[in-house]
């Protein structure tokens, strides 16, 4: 099981968390692994100094742009839950 969890505190939000957890969300189902990914919104992860909405998969930190999500679900999450 891969756990995927996406901050959604104020400077992430400002960031595009929205975006990037309605990118993840579209991406889960079209990949067909929601059996296999824990996705879930979590609040502040003292990772804001990034230029991204923090990300964490499996305990590792990512910063995430939201015009970047659908690549890092590619490249990150996907091979992950294959």
């Amino acid at each position: 099981m891969v756990e995927v969890s996406v901050c959604i505190g104020s400077s992430c939000h400002l960031k595009g968390s929205y975006n990037v957890i309605q990118t993840i969300q579209q991406m889960i189902e079209e990949e067909k692994v929601h059996d296999k990914v824990e996705f879930k919104a979590t609040l502040c992860m003292r990772q804001c100094s990034g230029n991204g909405v923090a990300v964490s998969v499996n305990g590792q930190p990512y910063s995430v742009s939201a015009d970047a999500a659908r690549d890092f679900f590619m490249t990150t999450i996907l091979p992950l839950a294959k």
